[in-house]
């Protein structure tokens, strides 16, 4: 037999190998995922007429000298409005997946003059903040496009302060319908080590708040729970 022809079902199967993606340690989701349909929730002088953002930066008591992240920030509507509230002791860190979309923050941040403002590109499971910097996580009309929201919540405790929160704002619907209903996101929030320590309903809207505090031990990937939707 020729050694070229007894190598190939070795090759091929090496390859096959190759193509194995890699497992992920973290439990699988239970609920379906929202597509990412735009950068923006909505038009910026329709969320200001409802001052939604005047009554989440009061409820998350975000303040002068903060730093805080914008996870999902798209195109910076409660980025531009945070850095004049934290002022030049403060900073915000507003962070997406999406290159296109940050590219176009960026030319927002320096038309603006944001001098307390950086823009980082994420990943989808792991939004890569900064260790043990940040006083507020917001989580703004975004967490129901999360993919793998155990993953995505084990590393963003990561980027806490001891005595910082994750804040999400979110409608109260099904997943699929761009919202994520409050049980579901008490049990994954949960299950991750974090405490519930305000929940609101939003004025004039369907829409909620929340903040988690990391208050337990952080779980490892095997031993988290899955949730169901």
């Amino acid at each position: 037999m020729s050694t070229k022809v007894a190598l190939l079902p070795l090759l091929l199967l090496a390859g096959a190998c190759e193509a194995q993606p890699e497992q992920s340690p973290f439990p699988e989701p239970n609920r379906p995922v929202a597509p990412i349909v735009s950068a923006s929730y909505s038009e910026e002088d329709t969320r200001d007429s409802v001052r939604e953002f005047d009554t989440v930066v009061r409820l998350a008591e975000i303040r002068e000298g903060m730093f805080v992240a914008d996870v999902g920030a798209g195109e910076g509507y409660y980025t531009v409005r945070l850095s004049p509230l934290v002022g030049r002791r403060g900073r915000i860190l507003a962070q997406d997946i999406i290159p296109e979309t940050l590219n176009d923050l960026v030319r927002r941040v320096q038309r603006e003059n944001l001098e307390n403002v950086g823009v980082k590109l994420g990943k989808p499971h792991d939004p890569l903040l900064p260790a043990g910097s940040l006083d507020r996580i917001l989580l703004i009309h975004m967490y129901h496009e999360v993919e793998r929201p155990s993953e995505f919540l084990w590393h963003l405790r990561d980027g806490l302060k001891r005595d910082g929160s994750v804040i999400v704002v979110d409608a109260d619907r099904p997943t699929e319908r761009h919202g994520t209903p409050p049980r579901l996101l008490l049990c994954e929030f949960s299950a991750i080590g974090y405490q519930l320590v305000r929940f609101e309903r939003l004025p004039d809207s369907e829409s909620y708040f929340a903040k988690f505090e990391a208050t337990e031990p952080k779980p490892e990937p095997k031993d988290i729970p899955s949730c169901q939707a």
